[in-house]
């Protein structure tokens, strides 16, 4: 990608890229499920320098953000579960929906505090195209 070119929105979100390059990665280990180092960042991004807490308890917020992903991935499988095998609670086939949303938040718990994290900054810093030369706002 050339220096001029504008990163696309969802795949800088997706792989997990600073909000105001696009260009970073936020995360100091690409792989999610290395779960000692799953939430581990660097303070600013090594590209653009934005600094990643804008504030002191700035990621408590994405309790509320992972919440909103873990209910809405329940709810997608619960209508996918609903359309290709049905509902009934006389031959279990409920209770396997249940188990295997379960089993589903569970392996994916990393990837959606990641996510959760990522789609919370990109909420509260916008993509600056000219980075380079524009000085990084602090919030705190």
């Amino acid at each position: 990608m050339s220096a001029e070119e504008k990163p696309n929105y969802l795949w800088s979100l997706f792989t997990m890229k600073c909000p105001r390059c696009r260009r970073g990665p936020m995360f100091t280990h690409p792989n999610a499920w290395n779960l000692k180092h799953t939430l581990k960042m660097p303070e600013k991004c090594p590209e653009c320098q934005q600094h990643f807490e804008l504030e002191p308890g700035f990621w408590y917020g994405t309790g509320y953000v992972s919440y909103l992903l873990s209910f809405s991935l329940s709810v997608a499988t619960f209508i996918a579960w609903w359309i290709f095998i049905g509902l009934s609670t006389e031959d279990h086939r409920f209770f396997w929906w249940m188990g295997l949303n379960a089993f589903l938040l569970i392996v994916l718990q990393p990837w959606l505090m990641r996510i959760s994290r990522v789609l919370y900054l990109y909420f509260f810093v916008k993509y600056d195209a000219d980075y380079k030369h524009t000085p990084v706002k602090r919030f705190e």
